[in-house]
């Protein structure tokens, strides 16, 4: 095999890569790119790393290290002439680079495509006609990128391949008691949302006995300000690593509150029905308002088509909305059911990381 080029900029798309790239490495893959904690224990070689941004105001704000990171990928593409490249997630990066691997002569198998049926729909057939193929992670995605020419398969979604704890394990784990309800406080992985989000959940779940925060992927700087915040509140804290992410021991608790994204899927398939609460800055919340395509934010919403788990953004993302919403779902006869059918929705028998690794294993 040859070089690779691999693109993850967020901790899920992180997580994701990794499994891909610790098979091909074991088939004599030499991986190398942007990467994150998880994909470079798994063997890849990081040229650039980024720290995760979301909104109009934060991307803004860290145009000068993004510019670098392009800079530093394309420099290490150039110098190591990869036959491939695994671009994962991080669209507006990766929509940028795929011209230029064209260019190259680099094939490109873009997994977790971007969700052209929330927003910015146009951006589809330009993407499909600069990726070789798609590897898509919800099971409706494969029909929409088709339809826009690209060859598009769905291999299942990254949060269905994690190693799970059983409960007792995961509560000893985060150091719980072996008994009683807990709730789980999930704010995100950037930074920008993490301090937008948490005085706000810690506040909503004062009333709870057992809370834990959990944080992951965090800067330093961030998690010493979310650990303060948590200490202030007395509420304990598990750091997740980035290999694992939260799905490990999300079955500790009965209940969570979390940012919208890939751990609301990961709560549900876990069976631990979720609050999604969201704050976007003023700017990204006027594009989202004028952009977004769908009546849910929630990818469990999403896949069930119906507001099956409370959604709480912008001005609804307030203390005493997620306490409600907690009392609610904590009184609700089907929320359990609901997870059981986001699962079913996912599909059974899917190892996405061995297909997307089929997928690609050919052009190297």
């Amino acid at each position: 095999m040859s070089e690779l080029l691999v693109v993850a900029g967020e901790p899920s798309g992180d997580r994701a890569a990794a499994k891909v790239v610790e098979r091909l490495v074991s088939r004599g893959a030499r991986p190398f790119g942007l990467v994150g904690a998880a994909t470079e224990a798994a063997g890849a070689e990081a040229c650039a790393r980024v720290r995760p941004a979301l909104g109009v105001l934060d991307v803004a704000a860290r145009a000068g290290a993004l510019a670098v990171a392009m800079a530093r990928v394309r420099a290490a593409v150039r110098a190591r002439r990869p036959r491939a490249a695994l671009l994962v997630n991080y669209t507006d990066f990766n929509a940028r680079l795929l011209g230029f691997l064209a260019r190259e002569g680099v094939r490109v198998l873009w997994y977790a495509a971007p969700q052209i049926w929330a927003w910015r729909p146009r951006r589809g057939r330009t993407i499909a006609r600069g990726a070789r193929a798609m590897a898509v992670i919800l099971p409706f995605e494969e029909a929409l990128w088709r339809e826009r020419g690209a060859d598009a398969r769905y291999v299942g979604h990254p949060s269905t391949e994690v190693e799970r704890l059983d409960r007792a394990t995961a509560r000893r784990a985060v150091g719980l008691a072996a008994e009683g309800r807990a709730l789980a406080v999930m704010p995100g992985s950037r930074a920008s949302e993490v301090r937008r989000l948490l005085p706000a959940m810690l506040e909503a779940a004062a009333h709870v006995e057992a809370r834990v925060l959990l944080t992951r992927a965090l800067d330093d700087a961030t998690r010493a300000w979310a650990n303060a915040r948590a200490r202030e509140a007395h509420v304990p804290v598990h750091d997740v690593t980035a290999d694992e992410g939260a799905p490990r021991v999300l079955a500790a608790f009965d209940a969570a509150l979390c940012a919208s994204g890939t751990a609301s899927l990961e709560c549900a398939l876990a069976g631990v029905p979720p609050v999604v609460a969201y704050r976007l800055d003023a700017l990204a919340a006027f594009v989202a308002r004028r952009a977004l395509r769908t009546p849910h934010v929630a990818l469990p919403n999403v896949l069930l088509g119906r507001r099956a788990f409370p959604e709480l953004l912008q001005d609804d993302a307030r203390p005493d909305r997620m306490r409600a919403a907690l009392g609610a779902l904590e009184a609700s006869e089907t929320a359990r059911a609901d997870c059981e059918e986001v699962a079913r929705a996912l599909g059974v028998g899917h190892v996405p990381s061995h297909a997307v690794s089929e997928m690609i294993a050919p052009w190297l």
